[in-house]
């Protein structure tokens, strides 16, 4: 995807992909846009097991899209935002499954990022993840919501453990279901550089490969798109034959035409 110019000293390069792995059915959705210096990128998805799972993620990123495009840019309150949109998405995951008994209504876990003013702002419900990273290093990552990360937080496993552990699939969280809002991560806003990337994901991804694989986003002069597209094929081999859905998002931040 060609990078889109969206101020005259800022421009965005997009990537986003969506593979099926082993499974049936692809229940992951993935959005990017950008409007007046911002850019917006997220991943949603449809849990196994649930009802209508590919229904719960395009229901999700089509309520991005449409507050996305309604909202005046640069947006005047990131977080604030941001959290309405996943209440607003959450409303209409459990909409949708009003007729469907509980333990099986449409649930979906998503990522979102948005980048504007040279901050990101991010926010995740359950274990789809937003990573930053910079010159082949990692800013940060988001924590998941789920109780292998709980274990890990609380000392009781290390983190190499988190991936082979028996209740590793365990979400704490998520869009739809129950009426009352779940648990979100709304983080601080997060300085951006030049030659950093953003990326949201599907845990199809991140089980399948490790973080420093990941930094070959960062390379300046490897276009992101088939970058991303050699990593997510490399975590769906990894995770044969059992790969889930993998699917992810990213921008690359860089200077514009001054």
């Amino acid at each position: 995807m060609r990078p889109i110019e969206t101020s005259s000293c800022v421009q965005f390069e997009f990537a986003k992909l969506s593979l099926s792995g082993d499974r049936t059915e692809n229940q992951d959705r993935v959005a990017v846009m950008s409007k007046g210096g911002s850019a917006l990128i997220a991943v949603v998805d449809g849990m196994g097991g649930h009802a209508e799972g590919a229904a719960a993620s395009q229901a999700a990123v089509t309520c991005f899209a449409e507050m996305f495009r309604a909202e005046t840019h640069p947006v005047f309150d990131p977080q604030g935002f941001l959290i309405r949109m996943l209440e607003r998405a959450h409303a209409r995951l459990v909409d949708l499954g009003e007729s469907i008994a509980v333990d099986h209504r449409p649930r979906a876990t998503c990522a979102v990022c948005l980048v504007q003013d040279g901050g990101a702002y991010c926010a995740h419900v359950g274990d789809s993840r937003i990573y930053h990273m910079r010159a082949a290093g990692l800013v940060s990552r988001s924590r998941d919501h789920s109780h292998v990360e709980l274990l890990l937080q609380e000392g009781v496993i290390k983190e190499c453990e988190m991936k082979s552990h028996p209740m590793r699939n365990y979400v704490e969280c998520c869009l739809g279901g129950d009426r009352p809002l779940p648990d979100m991560s709304i983080a601080a806003r997060s300085h951006v550089r030049p030659g950093d990337v953003l990326l949201v994901c599907s845990d199809g991804l991140w089980t399948g490969i490790e973080d420093d694989e990941l930094f070959a986003l960062t390379a300046p002069d490897a276009p992101l798109e088939a970058t991303l597209g050699t990593v997510a094929a490399q975590a769906v081999e990894n995770n044969a034959p059992h790969s889930d859905n993998t699917s992810a998002a990213a921008v690359r931040i860089s200077e514009g035409d001054s």
